[in-house]
């Protein structure tokens, strides 16, 4: 199995159960409040599905009819119903009886999403005739508002479950790596509040009011409720005392968003994981395995320096000193590279600092991992939040990518860990790009709904349905775009 086939079916079946975790969040939750789900769809179906099937009524080609009876299972359902006096559609005895049977579950040929298809709710469907009807109680349009706004949001919430339960498998099955702070061989970088306080990029801590500080994950808060800090800096030892308001400074540099660590982080090299086609980089004859040690001879011996020097260049030809291994040799090149208006080449960057330092391993019980997989989504989270800025940006726009560039940060060759780890981090940006507000994604419901609830009145249906008419008109171009931009780079 060639290269693409294997990134493509990481990409697909990640896909794939991202669409159905969002989806049941939705389904379930229509279902436990009486609402009729119609159709619940892996990928969309224009025009024909690969399969479909509806519980005791039809299975793919043999749908409609039950052959061994030579009826039609929905006429007869029909006519059994209105002799017993049962609400023909989705009647009180039915909804009691049967959670799952009067859904259709299908998938579709089109992977670029999924669908519950609601009834009594504008969605992608846009089936107006149904709205046309009377409302019934068993449709969306009449529950209460907190109802609504609960079976909208649940898509979102199971995403970002998904990722916390992913995470927390991820860190139980094979705990979590991590390189002592004793070995970290070129030490910590600090942010500008820690500066402040007294520790300076290189330092090692060492130890927390005589403790031995050496897992990075509880060394943080350790250190802030020290009253004093013992950190390695060259060849000495450096006492640093710890004011009980750095705490609160940190939390406020925190919110607003202005430093790219969170107090400190492993100072690492600077390491090429990946070249963008066409990009600075790539013209340069910058490979993957480079070493970056220097932007026009001014040192880079690691990531917080490299990012410190390189956005005085904007639209800059530079010059990139790399360190490559050949055949068992060291060569360094200087490469002229040309920068974007923001100082980008088009590359990425090792950020694991187990890449470079000792490591060792530390193991999770089943109830510890609970924790730190709420903690690891909640950090991815909120930093893809941040990163969205980036987007609105000229350079942001031409750096988005479709389906090819998602694909390409799968690994070549098969990994469960890897595809998982990746999973988790889609199925965070999955929740996020739904929650927000526009109409046709999730986030556009809780908009409207969230106005209902404030002003006492439901945006008018005519009103529903051009934004979502627009909303998805806004996303398709969106998708074109992306994918157009994965085509475009594929013949730089």
């Amino acid at each position: 199995m060639d290269t693409f086939l294997i990134k493509a079916t990481q990409l697909i079946l990640a896909f794939a159960i991202l669409v159905i975790i969002h989806e049941f969040g939705h389904f379930l939750f229509a279902r436990l409040f009486g609402v009729k789900v119609e159709k619940f769809y892996i990928f969309f179906n224009p025009w024909t599905q690969i399969a479909k099937w509806k519980p005791g009524k039809y299975f793919g080609f043999f749908n409609k009819k039950r052959f061994f009876k030579g009826v039609d299972p929905e006429v007869e359902e029909k006519e059994t119903s209105e002799a017993a006096g049962i609400d023909t559609d989705f009647g009180e005895v039915k909804k009691k009886k049967h959670f799952w049977t009067d859904t259709e579950y299908g998938i579709g040929w089109l992977p670029l999403g999924g669908y519950c298809k609601i009834a009594g709710m504008i969605d992608e469907s846009m089936d107006t005739e149904q709205m046309k009807q009377p409302a019934k109680h068993w449709e969306f349009r009449s529950k209460p508002a907190w109802q609504r706004l609960l079976i909208m949001i649940a898509g979102v919430l199971f995403n970002f479950l998904l990722a916390i339960v992913i995470y927390a498998g991820l860190v139980y099955a094979t705990g979590e790596k991590y390189v002592p702070l004793n070995k970290a061989g070129l030490g910590m970088t600090y942010s500008k509040a820690a500066r402040e306080a007294g520790f300076r990029d290189g330092d090692i801590p060492l130890t927390a009011d005589g403790a031995p500080l050496d897992f990075p994950g509880d060394a943080r808060m350790k250190m802030l409720q020290a009253k004093e800090v013992k950190v390695l800096r060259g060849t000495d030892t450096v006492a640093i005392p710890i004011a009980q308001d750095l705490i609160f400074k940190l939390d406020e540099e925190a919110k607003e968003g202005t430093e790219p660590v969170k107090f400190m982080a492993y100072r690492i090299p600077v390491k090429v994981t990946q070249v963008q086609p066409g990009d600075g980089a790539d013209k340069a004859g910058i490979r993957t395995g480079d070493h970056i040690i220097a932007i026009d001879s001014v040192a880079t011996p690691s990531l917080d320096v490299f990012f410190r020097v390189l956005p005085d260049h904007d639209n800059q030809t530079v010059g990139i000193t790399v360190a490559r291994q050949t055949a068992g040799r060291t060569d360094t090149l200087t490469l002229p590279v040309a920068l974007s208006s923001n100082s980008k080449m088009g590359i990425g960057l090792e950020v694991d600092p187990t890449a470079f330092f000792p490591y060792e391993e530390k193991r999770y019980s089943l109830l510890a991992s609970v924790p730190r997989g709420i903690e690891m989504g909640t950090d991815k989270l909120t930093s893809y939040a941040k990163s969205m800025k980036l987007v609105f940006t000229k350079e942001g726009a031409k750096s988005l990518g479709g389906f090819g560039t998602i694909g390409s940060i799968f690994p070549d060759r098969w990994d469960w860990i890897a595809f998982w780890n990746i999973a988790a981090f889609l199925s965070v940006a999955l929740a996020f790009m739904n929650i927000l507000p526009i109409p046709a994604l999730d986030g556009g419901h809780v908009m409207f709904l969230l106005y209902e609830v404030i002003f006492r009145r439901k945006p008018s249906e005519k009103f529903m349905e051009w934004a979502q008419m627009i909303g998805m008109g806004l996303l398709i171009l969106l998708l074109l775009y992306a994918n157009g931009m994965d085509i475009i780079r594929l013949f730089k």
